[in-house]
């Protein structure tokens, strides 16, 4: 089968082994996957992981191993990308994706689904609706993240939210935003990205519009720029005794001042994954449209311009057909 397959280099092996699922486990025909940031990263180095990428996708159950159901066989699935141990406290308390012998789907410890065929444990799989198309279904797992805000706290009806940062991961938290009917704004750089929260009738502001009154007046703030300036933009705009919910990973070592989080008291949310159940029910209904999030699709005998395009300047997702 074809597999896009890092080992210090980033290869399409067209002879690579069509694996077997193992008892409990489903084989996946791929149909589409997604350009994660965390895909381009493992090429620089992240998690020293060597195999095949790819986390965000849609497939079809093409086989089922012992013990799994045959009513799965042809289903059009997603899944959820931590696979765990199902025997530890995290997972008997439901917490798989914070389970200490979980492996992660394209990540760590485990193949991904930039490949014509792979596996994945039975309780993993999700049956993705009739009426959702494969370039809405793909985008689930980012939007989960995104989702995974709303398990964490409760964002009240007067509540006062911003989310800063306009890449992938700010406009997903803004369409789940929108299609949940929470009164916020949407600040960042790029107007052109911005506008897609705009369309949506949600407020918008360019970071260099911020003023003095916005300081300390937010009650919730999403952080969604993947940069120690942002950290420290995002701690100015949160009242005392607010919430900061950390969307991106910051790996600065130093230079991160934290003085007002100790000053005004903020409580800080690290934010990561997110189930995919709630998601797929906005898509059904029709509550989100990731269209607009859409950059390019490509076949993945193309794979280098599509990840060459991943890192265009202004790309949002990138997704690539098998």
């Amino acid at each position: 089968m074809k597999a896009l397959v890092f080992d210090n280099t980033l290869k399409l092996d067209n002879n690579y082994p069509i694996p077997e699922p193992k008892d409990g486990e489903v084989l996946i025909k791929t149909k589409m996957v997604g350009i994660c940031n965390t895909d381009y990263e493992i090429t620089k180095g992240y998690m020293d992981y060597k195999g095949i990428l790819g986390h965000e996708f849609v497939g079809v159950v093409e086989k089922v191993g012992k013990g799994v159901s045959k009513d799965l066989l042809k289903k059009r699935v997603v899944g959820e990308i931590n696979l765990a141990c199902e025997d530890c406290s995290y997972c008997h308390k439901n917490l798989q994706r914070h389970c200490p012998n979980r492996s992660t789907l394209g990540i760590y410890k485990k193949d991904g689904c930039f490949c014509e065929y792979f596996t994945l444990p039975q309780q993993n799989v999700i049956v993705v609706p009739d009426c959702i198309d494969d370039i809405s279904a793909t985008l689930v797992e980012p939007l989960a993240a995104a989702y995974e805000i709303i398990e964490q706290i409760h964002i009240k009806p007067d509540s006062k939210v911003a989310i800063l940062g306009d890449g992938k991961l700010g406009l997903c938290v803004s369409l789940v935003f929108n299609a949940l009917n929470i009164d916020y704004v949407h600040i960042g750089k790029h107007e052109e990205k911005l506008q897609i929260t705009k369309n949506l009738g949600a407020k918008t502001k360019l970071l260099e519009e911020l003023k003095e009154t916005d300081l300390a007046s937010f009650d919730i703030v999403v952080e969604a720029t993947g940069s120690v300036n942002g950290f420290e933009k995002s701690a100015s705009l949160v009242k005392p005794r607010g919430i900061l919910v950390l969307k991106s990973t910051i790996a600065a070592k130093e230079g991160l001042n934290l003085a007002s989080i100790v000053v005004n008291e903020i409580t800080i949310i690290g934010s990561r994954c997110g189930q995919f159940k709630p998601v797929l029910r906005l898509l059904e209904k029709g509550r989100i449209d990731v269209k607009p999030l859409v950059s390019g699709i490509y076949n993945v005998d193309d794979f280098e311009s599509a990840f060459k395009k991943n890192q265009d300047k202004g790309t949002l997702k990138v997704l690539v057909q098998f």
